[in-house]
């Protein structure tokens, strides 16, 4: 049987392997950045097993002392070791930005591209009501939306993908639009592919190094936006270890001289965004077929 033109090749152990050792020499902060990001991945997965204290036990008797051996990044006024509450955060804030990436990309790309590869009504409506969404500051909107519905987990992630949802959109309504004429598009046609088959098993693949890109930088944003929220008293409630949570809580101490109770979780969010960041181009090096 012929192999169908328009699909890859699978990569190889060998192959995936040699192109992280390429990326680790062409892009050293993509890759670095990819480091991190398994970093916190793992830090998610398994980080409430191996802490080396609970993050919810209070010792008021030891409460705002400086990192030291017993406590690497001191203790909060309730005598919370911060290091394990930094650590078991990841879990929450990882958790609700993959799941509102999630929601908007798959959601996003599907509108996206069906308004690129319909055009028409469709794709002016739907163009109109993301301008509209757009107009408005986005953090403001999600303040909007968590302070309307209340502010649970799933209203967080439920309002964040729902402001992630023009970038998917016109990201790729822009890049069906551009490549639905294509000869490799119209070869496909050809040779049998019907619309649907069309769009999302041929256009929709050739779109991942761009969507990679965009996911990745989404990612950081709604760790932001969510540690935003919580940061303002709109987010996840305490006594949850949260990022923005342990941020706010730090910063009444910080004119008093105990930096390091707003200091250190500011700095893991600091330290997902930057990575978020960074990691799209190196996925882009990684997904892209021209670089294989």
């Amino acid at each position: 049987m012929t192999a169908d033109p328009h699909t890859p090749a699978p990569a190889t152990t060998r192959s995936r392997v040699r192109r992280l050792l390429a990326l680790a020499v062409d892009n050293p902060p993509g890759f670095l950045a990819l480091l991190v990001v398994a970093l916190m991945v793992f830090a998610a997965v398994f980080g409430p097993a191996i802490v080396p204290h609970d993050p919810l036990a209070t010792n008021v008797a030891h409460g705002l002392e400086p990192p030291s051996a017993g406590h690497w990044f001191g203790t909060d006024q309730l005598g919370r070791d911060i290091f394990s509450r930094v650590v078991v955060a990841t879990r929450l804030d990882l958790a609700i930005a993959i799941s509102a990436v999630g929601l908007s990309c798959v959601a996003g790309t599907a509108v996206g591209a069906l308004c690129g590869w319909r055009g028409g009504w469709l794709d002016r409506g739907v163009g109109r009501l993301v301008d509209v969404l757009m107009a408005f500051p986005l953090f403001v909107v999600a303040m909007a939306m968590v302070a309307a519905l209340g502010n649970t987990v799933a209203n967080i992630v439920w309002a964040t993908a729902i402001i992630n949802l023009p970038f998917y959109i016109r990201v790729t309504r822009a890049e069906v639009a551009a490549r639905r004429d294509a000869a490799w598009v119209q070869a496909a046609r050809l040779g049998g592919y019907g619309d649907m088959r069309l769009l999302f098993t041929v256009l929709l693949p050739a779109l991942l190094p761009v969507l990679a890109i965009q996911v990745s930088l989404n990612l950081g944003w709604a760790v932001l936006n969510a540690a935003g929220l919580s940061f303002i008293g709109l987010g996840v409630r305490p006594p949850a270890a949260e990022w923005g949570i342990l941020t706010s809580e730090g910063a009444q101490f910080i004119m008093t001289g105990q930096w390091w109770v707003a200091v250190f979780p500011g700095l893991a969010l600091l330290m997902a965004v930057f990575a978020f960041n960074l990691a799209g181009d190196a996925l882009r090096d990684l997904l892209d077929p021209r670089r294989r």
